[in-house]
């Protein structure tokens, strides 16, 4: 295993510029994910560190040499395709060591690298099979195995798991990490499904544009998200935004909220998470994730550390070990994450309470965090 590097890189095809300045550093052993929407640039800048295509500018290193005018096979990395990438004609046995046989191996070691990967990944009784013969995920196990036998320092995932179907999916994202967990290498793996970025990563860069807006452990990237857009791709169901005005009464920033009906409460903002000063009689973008608008408890009251508003209950969706509740504030659709046994009805009622402690703020017009 071995560190990366990447430093500046800009790419561009013809006039268009598709990366534009991407610097991280990956530690050895360390799982990166690289996700964003389609068309920001993360599969480009993970072709990149292949080799499959050239830098305009800028340099990568895997280890202690910059590998920029290194073939693909020269770089000692092993890739992992989304359409698997199998021989259809070998059986699994020889997919496994064809790559080790076209490096002159010695037959017994390639056997015994084969026997060692496949038990790994659980595949031993598949290696008489053709891939045809194999499921989904199976395939992609296959695929991981063949990485898996050329040992290389770096490991790079192209959307392994988007052609498998839900259940499956979360299943081969354990095996992927405990994987990673047993081999400790360092992976760079490239996705859009921000779950999977979350459930799998010791850091996440999240890339728009082609531009990475943050580069951060998946807690920090969930709790203290650079601005709205990092903000609203993390975390399902969404983050909330709505426009509030700033108020300020002897110090103490709050937020005036209409809850319809001609019915407004004041949410009072921690003094210690306040930066809501020079935003009085000002309007910002108030942002605030499902889980921290719940049921009022009696906790919350004897602890004074939420505020209590009453809202009407729009739409209710259950999904199992909570329940989702839409309401309306400052004329948007706000979602609520509440306990199924303390969901009120559409038309009722019901009172929320709002952690503002976790509340974050973005200036209505860059996006960017306040």
């Amino acid at each position: 295993m071995a560190a990366l590097k990447i430093e500046n890189i800009y790419k561009k095809f013809g006039s268009v510029e598709v990366l534009k300045g991407i610097s991280l550093d990956v530690a050895s052993g360390e799982f990166l994910v690289l996700v964003g929407p389609s068309g920001c640039g993360k599969s480009t800048l993970l072709n990149l560190i292949a080799g499959l295509e050239t830098v305009s500018a800028g340099s990568i290193m895997i280890g202690d040499r910059v590998v920029n005018d290194i073939s693909p096979k020269d770089r000692d990395i092993a890739m992992v395709f989304q359409s698997y990438a199998l021989y259809p004609n070998m059986n699994i046995r020889k997919n496994l060591s064809f790559g080790l046989e076209t490096r002159k191996m010695p037959k017994a070691q390639i056997q015994e690298i084969v026997q060692k990967v496949s038990t790994l990944l659980q595949i031993q009784n598949l290696l008489d099979r053709k891939p045809s013969e194999l499921s989904g995920g199976q395939r992609q196990r296959v695929a991981m195995g063949r990485a898996l036998a050329r040992n290389p320092k770096v490991f790079l995932f192209d959307e392994p798991l988007s052609n498998l179907d839900a259940k499956l999916r979360v299943e081969m994202r354990t095996e992927i990490k405990r994987l990673h967990q047993r081999i400790n290498t360092t992976i760079v793996y490239v996705t859009h499904d921000q779950i999977e970025a979350m459930t799998m990563a010791d850091r996440i860069a999240i890339m728009k544009d082609g531009i990475v807006q943050q580069f951060d452990t998946p807690e920090n990237v969930y709790d203290n998200p650079s601005n709205r857009f990092v903000a609203g791709f993390i975390g399902s169901p969404s983050m909330n935004f709505m426009p509030a005005k700033v108020g300020i009464d002897a110090g103490q920033a709050f937020l005036i909220m209409d809850t319809g009906n001609g019915r407004s409460h004041k949410l009072t903002v921690p003094r210690e998470i306040s930066p809501l000063a020079p935003w009085n009689d000002r309007e910002v973008i108030f942002g605030i994730r499902p889980e921290q608008i719940t049921e009022d408890t009696k906790r919350s009251r004897e602890t004074g550390k939420n505020n209590i508003i009453n809202c009407e209950v729009q739409v209710v969706e259950p999904t199992g070990p909570d329940t989702l509740v839409f309401i309306q504030l400052n004329g948007v659709e706000v979602t609520c994450r509440v306990h199924p046994a303390a969901a009120r009805r559409p038309g009722e009622t019901m009172a929320l309470q709002v952690d503002m402690s976790k509340a974050i703020f973005f200036h209505p017009e860059t996006g960017e965090r306040i």
